[in-house]
């Protein structure tokens, strides 16, 4: 299963980088509100921060990666996260993979989904910068695949277009930094 978005961003590549570290779910047009359909709860209700359910003010990367998600790989013009989408049937969840994509590439024991995104920027000619990113699943089983597709079919919509406002909010964040600095 996979996904990929990407957009062209006038502004350094450093701008950007540092705009996908600290893009908030509040700049990410139907983020919270999609993440509470998939998770509702009541209004005024107390819940640990984590993906599903994001304070509108703390960058979102960080939020993931407090929440179940690991850095598999941080190099110049990319960053990978990843976590565990499914575990076994009758199992509780695992901890998430230790960090880097070795670790994570090595669990490949029956009946769960692996789940890594990405965000990879390169720079283009006239000051211009290509960012991109891909959402990659995994089974590592028939079992899983199965219990993966048949959530995929009803999240993949609403995934696609947080990915894309995801996009626009770090442009928007990065072009103004960009302004900002002249």
């Amino acid at each position: 299963f996979a996904e990929v978005h990407a957009t062209r961003i006038r502004a350094s590549a450093e701008a950007v980088a540092a705009a996908i570290d600290a893009v908030t779910a509040g700049e990410i047009r139907g983020f919270r509100l999609l993440t509470w359909i998939r998770n509702p709860r009541l209004p005024g209700s107390r819940q640990p921060p984590s993906i599903l359910a994001p304070p509108a003010d703390r960058p979102i990367l960080a939020v993931a990666l407090a929440a179940g998600f690991s850095v598999l790989s941080r190099v110049a013009g990319e960053i990978v996260i990843g976590t565990l989408v499914i575990a076994p049937t009758g199992k509780a969840p695992q901890p998430p993979p230790a960090p880097g994509v070795d670790a994570f590439a090595a669990l490949t024991a029956p009946g769960y989904a692996k789940a890594a995104m990405n965000f990879r920027w390169t720079e283009e000619d006239g000051g211009w910068v290509r960012l991109s990113t891909s959402t990659r699943i995994v089974a590592t089983s028939p079992g899983a695949r199965r219990r993966f597709a048949a959530y995929w079919r009803v999240i993949r919509p609403g995934s696609a277009f947080l990915r894309r406002t995801w996009l626009a909010a770090i442009r928007k964040r990065a072009a103004a930094a960009e302004r900002f600095s002249r």
